[in-house]
């Protein structure tokens, strides 16, 4: 079974957007297939093409982090995503680990698709389906985004990007429940309060900055690039290449599948579709400013996760027309190469003496100040510091709970701002009015205690 020249494996894999096939393409890479239901796709057939080719002009424009994709194409009733990778998703990861991975892979996860969904809105679009089944894991360990804006495309919807931050929030706890203790289970908290409180941005900042308080070599994709590699080998049929096998539903024969891609105005120039030339060209991703580089070598991601660099340098850039001569990349290189060499410095004039932590202040406000039955009541604390490193001790005191259980919070040096967030869960009919204090006992300013409180009103 063959759709434009890609010849379909035995895997399958259900998602919101259709069925996933593994397949091989006609150079003998691995590459996946995606088969929308034939109903939906008829009546999103336009929506579908300009979601995709968005999709290429991120790509075109250098933004990493988003599965590449090779060609959308339509055969009789049938349409099909041509995607230049077959991967695993990080549900089945998940399945095959007992439903948890480690903390270094956790983090890697969320820090990559942070920074990829960041990127994404700052182009004035959103994923609309983001999750544990829409992100896939390369053989280096990379976590790409998938079904970006389809699901949304099928059903004619609008997804805010709060979505797209809610849905990290939810998979991140997910992830991070299988850390209890230790400074990786207090970075993912903060990184989580962080994007709870100020987006997907502060949460990756949160991750780049808090992995020097981590052991040594701690946050590697290592163990979740073995991981990926290891589900291909234990799945039967899940190796591209191995053997035919029966995809899902009728597949038109090879030859009449056509492009719904405008191809030399759609297509960046590193991404051809077997079907339209003939040849298997590797596809090559880029991350913001940086220079290409051809996969499975290590993304410009994975150097910033291994090697610290600053949040500036991490930032992606708008999706721009891609150069077309030498000379632009060397310029472009030239620039990457000055940003690293100034996050350097700043890192160097950092490493000054220790100071020690001190609270200034501290504020509390609640996201809704109505909730209804069986709702929860959600707290955003912030602590204002002075930038020094070391462990802030406080309470949170609920008007409704006498216990209060001291907690502690592990500062960083550079950390100005500590959040840290309470989710007050209310159940059953009636109304009262609830309360919430953040106190901080030490260290402050002023060595004294400091607190704020917020409300809210529940009626059921």
């Amino acid at each position: 079974m063959t759709v434009a020249g890609h010849r379909l494996t035995g895997r399958t894999r259900i998602s919101e957007a259709g069925v996933w096939t593994d397949a091989v393409s006609p150079g003998g890479r691995p590459s996946g297939v995606l088969r929308f239901d034939p109903a939906a796709a008829a009546r999103a057939r336009e929506r579908l093409v300009a979601t995709v080719a968005d999709d290429l002009r991120l790509q075109r424009g250098g933004a990493a982090g988003l599965l590449p994709v090779v060609d959308l194409v339509a055969a009789r009733d049938e349409v099909w995503l041509i995607t230049g990778r077959a991967m695993p998703s990080l549900d089945e990861l998940l399945g095959s680990a007992g439903g948890h991975l480690d903390a270094g892979s956790v983090a890697a996860v969320l820090l990559e698709t942070a920074q990829t969904l960041a990127s994404v809105h700052a182009a004035g679009l959103t994923h609309g389906a983001f999750g544990a089944g829409t992100v896939v894991v390369s053989e280096d360990g990379a976590a790409l985004l998938a079904e970006r804006g389809l699901v949304a495309a099928l059903r004619g919807e609008h997804v805010p990007p709060e979505h797209d931050v809610a849905a990290w929030v939810t998979l991140a706890r997910r992830l991070a429940a299988g850390q209890t203790a230790g400074p990786e289970a207090d970075l993912l908290r903060r990184a989580i309060g962080a994007a709870i409180a100020h987006g997907l941005a502060a949460a990756r900042d949160t991750l780049l900055s808090g992995r020097e308080g981590l052991p040594p070599g701690f946050m590697t994709r290592d163990r979740l690039a073995r991981a990926a590699r290891d589900f291909f080998g234990s799945v039967p049929g899940s190796v591209p290449g191995s053997g035919p096998g029966s995809g899902p539903g009728s597949v038109p024969a090879a030859g009449e599948a056509v492009t719904l891609l405008d191809l030399p105005s759609a297509l960046p120039s590193a991404v051809s579709s077997g079907a339209s030339s003939g040849m298997d060209d590797d596809v090559l991703m880029r991350f913001g400013p940086g220079v290409p580089t051809e996969t499975p070598a290590e993304t410009t991601a994975a150097q910033i996760w291994r090697s610290g660099r600053t949040s500036a340098v991490a930032r992606a850039r708008p999706a721009a027309a891609p150069p077309r001569r030498r000379r632009r990349t060397t310029a472009w290189a030239g620039t990457a190469l000055l940003a690293i060499l100034i996050a350097a410095v700043i890192l160097w004039l950092r490493q000054t003496p220790a100071v020690e932590a001190a609270v200034s202040g501290v504020d509390v406000k609640v996201a809704k100040k109505t909730v209804r039955c069986d709702g929860t009541a959600d707290f955003a604390g912030v602590v204002t510091t002075n930038g020094g490193a070391g462990t802030i001790r406080y309470l949170w005191i609920r008007s409704d709970d006498r216990k209060r259980q001291e907690q502690e919070q592990r500062v960083s040096s550079g950390d100005t701002s500590v959040h840290l967030p309470l989710h007050w869960k209310v159940t059953g009919p009636g109304s009262f009015k609830g309360s919430a204090t953040l106190r901080v006992l030490s260290p402050t300013t002023t060595g004294k205690s400091i607190q704020d409180t917020a409300s809210f009103t529940y009626k059921c």
